[in-house]
């Protein structure tokens, strides 16, 4: 029996513009259940990527493929298969959350019977419900990424495109929306771009860097992380009997009541520490490692010069 083909599949996909390398031959697969961080700083070709991946901007050479089928061979399938959440979402602000909601839905293809319970589960699941009737363009910051995300997800796509969803925001908003990427790797493949190493230890299986336009670097963050010394950060005052209590932890030790020095049992992946805090409310508000592995490389190659990284 063959296997089913990866939800997403770049094959040396590469942009040019006015004869300038944007990206160049970037290979990437990711499965339902993943969620991918594409990590790198501004400038490094993250968002092109995206738009490529998306089915907004053709790729010069290379293919993309979603399922299996050729994203621009067949490029209706991005109707219905891809949910794209841009860095500031384009929202009607005229329209109430509700009313653009319904508007997206129709966009996506679904039908007239379909459209109110998608946008239901959409309101329930991104935590919209007493803004259903305000304005999108009187929403704060965190809320427009909330209905752009719930605009990504109404569809129910195989894969969720998240570009730089967390910029801009407040610790507490970041925190709320990382919460949430995580929870929708359980029914799509994500891939999450972003510049920030917290945003990917708390949300990301896989991690992919990005440096001048080239894929420099791909690792499995379990992998990565086992066994590492990480400083968490939390929303509210904890105790060491708190951290002892979560089994993946081998050792936490106080910086002070919110911040701690945490370290993994063997195998135990960074995701599995996020997840945990989540579930007991701790508030997570920054998780990194502790000058190793993923900062380490990720560091490396951002410092790179321009001769350096074309060897």
């Amino acid at each position: 029996m063959n296997e089913s083909p990866p939800v997403l599949s770049l094959d040396r996909v590469s942009r040019r513009l006015s004869g300038r390398a944007i990206v160049e031959e970037i290979d990437l697969s990711l499965d339902r259940g993943e969620v991918l961080g594409l990590l790198g700083v501004n400038g490094a070709g993250k968002s092109t990527t995206l738009r490529m991946v998306s089915g907004l901007l053709a790729p010069t050479s290379g293919s993309v493929r979603l399922g299996g089928r050729d994203l621009y061979g067949h490029p209706e399938i991005a109707q219905t298969e891809i949910g794209y959440l841009a860095e500031d979402p384009p929202l009607y602000g005229e329209l109430s959350v509700e009313e653009y909601l319904r508007f997206c839905a129709r966009l996506h293809g679904l039908s007239r019977t379909a459209i109110g319970p998608a946008v239901e589960r959409a309101i329930e699941r991104c935590e919209l419900g007493e803004m259903r009737r305000r304005l999108t363009s009187l929403l704060s910051k965190g809320f427009r990424q909330r209905v752009g995300l719930a605009q990504a997800i109404i569809h129910e796509p195989a894969l969720i495109v998240l570009d730089e969803p967390a910029s801009g925001l407040d610790p507490i908003q970041a925190l709320r929306l990382r919460e949430l990427i995580r929870t929708l790797a359980d029914a799509h493949a994500v891939i999450l771009s972003t510049h920030v190493l917290s945003d990917v230890l708390a949300c990301c299986d896989r991690v992919a860097i990005l440096h001048r336009g080239r894929l420099r670097h791909t690792a499995i963050l379990s992998e990565l992380d086992a066994g590492a010394a990480l400083r968490v950060r939390v929303e509210r005052p904890v105790g060491s009997q708190d951290w002892t209590a979560i089994a993946a932890i081998a050792e936490a030790r106080a910086l002070d009541a919110q911040h701690w020095r945490i370290v993994l049992k063997e195998g135990v992946p960074a995701g599995e520490l996020a997840r945990a805090i989540n579930e007991r409310g701790f508030g997570l508000l920054e998780l990194r490692t502790d000058g190793n592995a993923l900062e380490d490389i990720f560091v490396r190659i951002a410092g790179e010069t321009g001769a350096e990284a074309a060897a």
